[in-house]
């Protein structure tokens, strides 16, 4: 029979001890269950640890670190501009402040797209490095041999299909796609395609309603919109446009609160506070032996040596 623990032990532990016991990590299986229960499931992008801690306590199950941090942080016009190293960076950064959700981390440009080898590292790395649970690559099915590659890697891929940011210098900026006939018919192949080499998940961005409709209808796996209509299981959008703080508001994401005027407002206040000096009382004090430290040297007193 095991001793008692010391009486201090046992204080100690049940001053360290959680005052309840943490919901449970949001895993594929749990979107999958979610999905076939007939619930929907909800994303936004997140690129710090500490909105992803409230966001997380909010009760969000999945979480995207996405490119768009190179306009939404780094302040580009697209996001061409993330590199890996920012991308493993944040991924790692919101993991710390969301160790329970479902993570998913957007490939940046040119992370994959040049060498297959290159693309299995790249994606390695935000697995082992940032602790992400999925990684997101925009793709259509000419890159299925490499969602291949990945799935058979262990690798869970989201494929994201539809309007594409990263070809945005091609296309001419952003663009719904899907709304001719050939369009929708290549982007459900896409889907098809890309479902049978592996991948876990889709996300369709910026697409017709009935597109997405008839793409989910022959889905076996979870398929997340952007602006791409009620039919999806889950929805994506960027934080900063929900919460108001972008200067263009896409369409699709109207916003639900306006941070952006209330930190206008909060900022002045801290303005006004510092032009009439007023701080409120001051928290720190000298301990009194040390109060004599501070005091002016009498003339004429002996300097210490």
């Amino acid at each position: 029979m095991s001793r008692a623990a010391p009486p201090a032990t046992r204080i100690l532990y049940q001053m360290n001890a959680p005052a309840s016991t943490p919901p449970p990590r949001i895993t594929l299986r749990t979107i999958r269950k979610m999905v076939a229960e007939g619930r929907r499931f909800a994303c936004l992008t997140c690129y710090d640890a500490t909105t992803a801690r409230w966001m997380e306590r909010a009760g969000l199950p999945m979480l995207l670190v996405g490119d768009t941090l190179a306009e939404t942080v780094l302040g580009y016009d697209q996001t061409y501009y993330a590199t890996m190293e920012a991308m493993v960076l944040l991924t790692a950064a919101v993991r710390r402040g969301a160790p329970r959700v479902m993570l998913m981390a957007d490939m940046p440009f040119m992370s994959y797209q040049a060498d297959e080898a290159e693309a299995l590292r790249n994606a390695g790395r935000f697995m082992t490095q940032a602790g992400a649970d999925l990684v997101k690559l925009e793709v259509d099915r000419s890159f299925a041999p490499l969602v291949e590659k990945m799935a058979r890697a262990g690798i869970p891929v989201v494929a994201h299909i539809g309007s594409r940011p990263q070809q945005t210098k091609i296309s001419g900026g952003y663009r719904s796609v899907g709304r001719t006939r050939e369009e929708a018919m290549r982007l459900v192949a896409d889907a098809r395609a890309l479902e049978a080499a592996g991948s876990v998940m889709l996300l369709i961005e910026a697409t017709p309603a009935e597109v997405s409709e008839e793409i989910v209808r022959g889905a076996t796996i979870p398929v997340m919109g952007c602006g791409a209509g009620t039919a999806c299981h889950g929805q994506v959008i960027v934080l900063n446009d929900l919460l108001g703080l972008s200067d263009w508001q896409p369409p699709f994401a109207p916003p639900v609160a306006d941070f952006g005027g209330e930190l206008v407002k909060a900022v002045k206040t801290w303005i006004d506070k510092v032009d009439r000096n007023d701080l409120g009382e001051h928290p720190y004090t000298m301990v009194k032996p040390e109060v004599s430290a501070a005091e002016p040297r009498r003339a004429g007193a002996p300097t210490a040596r």
